[in-house]
């Protein structure tokens, strides 16, 4: 394949961040400059693991698939993307935490869906270009641009199935905000949450993304008092059933478009305990304060 400014690559690779930040100058990142693709491929340092799940083709398959499927409407594509690009980066959560493969991805593989995704199309007031934050191509894992996405779809699906994954990520405030929480690497905490946002919308919830922000701040402070992981126990996932799927990529087809793909079989979060937490979840839903994000003032939600 070649990359969006023509070299050709087939392979993912490690990119350090301090070569990544030192060419995401402000016309980079206004979409006005092409990054210097023969730098950044030498300063990157190959994959040792040969497995095909290494391999950029597919990756740009579906990041070339987001684009033509939402066009404009960018936002739409991240709960799409998600789940697929989870299931094709097969991955451990060690192998994830590694910045130098998001920092490759954004600036060797598609810096062109970076800009696409993430670059406003609001007038601006100052006639300045408008830029993407540069956590956008390399920053931590709840702002980058492919690994918030990866990461979204790793804490909130359940086991195979990537369906709380899909709402979660239809929903910016959640996806901003909830990866950022201790919290959600509890898995029946993060089921639950879902459950919780899914009734909001399915209601017809005024103020929605409020809503949701007020559910996470909610969460996070009664977490440093309550040990969810106490109250709603839950097993640990299947290390095994992980890293057989993981093998699997050797041999498994392209992800389908048109339907969820299947995760690692890696066990579900426990029942009883995702109804707890919902249940609990509910309430702190119904009696947390409803930020007024227009005037910086709180109003008590209505019940």
């Amino acid at each position: 394949m070649r990359s969006s400014g023509g070299a050709a690559i087939d392979r993912l690779a490690l990119l350090p961040t301090a070569v990544a930040a030192k060419h995401l100058t402000g016309s980079v990142r206004a979409g006005q400059e092409q990054l210097p693709e023969v730098a950044i491929f030498r300063a990157s340092t190959p994959i040792e693991d040969h497995s095909v799940r290494w391999d950029a083709i597919p990756v740009r398959e579906i990041l070339d698939e987001a684009i033509r499927r939402f066009g404009e409407s960018r936002t739409g594509a991240d709960a799409w993307l998600a789940p697929r690009l989870h299931a094709t980066l097969r991955m451990t959560r060690g192998e994830a935490a590694r910045p130098e493969i998001w920092n490759f991805l954004a600036l060797a593989i598609a810096p062109d869906y970076v800009l696409w995704r993430h670059l406003s199309t609001a007038e601006g007031t100052d006639g300045a270009p408008k830029k993407v934050n540069t956590a956008r191509f390399s920053g931590p894992h709840y702002s980058q641009a492919f690994a918030r996405l990866w990461w979204a779809a790793e804490m909130f699906r359940d086991g195979t199935d990537y369906r709380a994954a899909e709402i979660a990520c239809g929903n910016q405030d959640m996806l901003n905000t909830a990866l950022r929480l201790d919290a959600i690497d509890h898995r029946p905490t993060a089921v639950a949450m879902v459950r919780v946002l899914q009734e909001l919308t399915e209601s017809g919830a005024s103020r929605l993304g409020d809503r949701v922000n007020a559910l996470c701040t909610a969460v996070n402070v009664a977490g440093s008092t309550i040990l969810y992981d106490v109250i709603a126990p839950d097993d640990l996932p299947g290390r095994d059933a992980l890293h057989q799927w993981i093998d699997e990529a050797e041999t498994a087809p392209a992800v389908p478009w048109d339907r969820l793909p299947d995760g690692p079989d890696d066990g579900t979060a426990r029942r009883s305990s995702v109804e707890r937490l919902t249940r609990m979840f509910r309430e702190f839903s119904e009696q947390a304060p409803l930020r007024d994000r227009r005037r910086g003032v709180l109003d008590q939600i209505d019940a």
